[in-house]
């Protein structure tokens, strides 16, 4: 299996860790990174209405002024601020309409070009909220649809209303529920997988060794990979990975998103990163052909079985879309 011709517009720039989800913010920082992603023709930058309440679409905003014809800006929303409960889901199309308003002015654009519901409400039929999605791409406020981490037979409810540009899944090395159904359901229905955390939120750069290791407020102290009871198996995982690597004489990380870049279903890669130096890094894998024997060992290397620990606490497991 050969490598599909990959280049820069194949990587999107994740900036959920831009404010602090994956330790100390530097708004100095960020905005080099952004500015690097610019200059390198990466496709798209990622964000979300409810990272940081907002700020990380007013920071992507700012940094963007003068520039935003230069690269493709995606918002994930459906998730809203409840006084009693914190966050809820929310596909109603009254709030879907709102939020998408005040994205775009946070934003400081007038449109938006891929605009997702980043999970399903469980009381709002995925068809209502396509529809709402669909509006607003008729009134030219967004230019395409995404779903994320959709099951397969919500994926086709949503496809036979209107159609959806993107499927945003979590997918990597150690990560790869997608593959039985719900990628060849995207491929028939001509949806596109856009990967997310490729790099397994950093554990598969080889750089993690747990939550000891990680800032104070780090999203991760609350994925059961990284505790204490499952990390030790999952770090024995990597050998195989730092032996391809150092055969290439190049990082684990760059080997971990050839290999998402390597799928036959040609994703978009988002990996986020918040320095210019990881973002060098990271172009560095559109470059990485990895052999076929690259490909197989990784691939037996990382079966499902393997990998020690739920994906999800079990209070956002919770949140997951089983409508198969």
């Amino acid at each position: 299996m050969s490598k599909p011709k990959t280049s820069a517009q194949d990587l999107g720039l994740g900036c959920l860790s831009m404010i602090g989800a994956y330790g100390v913010e530097d708004p100095k920082q960020v905005a080099a990174t952004i500015h690097a992603a610019l200059d390198h023709g990466v496709g798209v930058v990622d964000t979300a209405d409810y990272y940081g309440d907002g700020a990380n679409e007013e920071l992507v905003g700012r940094v963007l002024a003068g520039n935003r014809d230069d690269i493709s800006i995606s918002v994930k929303t459906g998730i809203r601020p409840d006084p009693d409960r914190g966050k809820i889901l929310d596909g109603s199309r009254d709030y879907l309409h709102g939020a998408c308003d005040a994205s775009l002015k946070r934003l400081g654009t007038d449109h938006i070009d891929l605009y997702s519901l980043a999970w399903v409400d469980p009381n709002v039929p995925v068809e209502d909220s396509v529809g709402a999605l669909g509006e607003l791409v008729q009134s030219g406020k967004i230019r395409g649809i995404g779903l994320s981490e959709v099951a397969v037979g919500t994926l086709r409810r949503a496809c036979a209303v209107h159609p959806v540009s993107a499927l945003l899944t979590e997918y990597s090395l150690w990560q790869r529920h997608a593959e039985p159904a719900i990628l060849p359901t995207a491929e028939d229905l001509g949806v596109r997988l856009w990967a997310y955390a490729p790099l397994g939120r950093g554990f598969l750069t080889g750089t993690v060794y747990g939550i000891d290791h990680l800032d104070e407020g780090d999203w991760r102290h609350n994925f059961p990979r990284f505790l204490d009871e499952h990390v030790g198996r999952n770090l024995a995982l990597l050998g195989p990975l730092r032996g391809v690597a150092d055969r290439h004489g190049v990082t684990m990380a760059q080997v971990a998103l050839a290999w998402v870049l390597s799928r036959p279903s040609a994703p978009l890669t988002l990996a986020g990163c918040k320095t210019p130096q990881h973002l060098e890094e990271n172009l560095g894998a559109v470059d990485l052909t990895l052999e076929e024997e690259d490909l197989q060992w990784l691939e037996g290397s990382f079966p499902a079985s393997s990998v020690s620990g739920d994906r999800y606490a079990p209070m956002v497991a919770a949140l997951m879309d089983d409508d198969s």
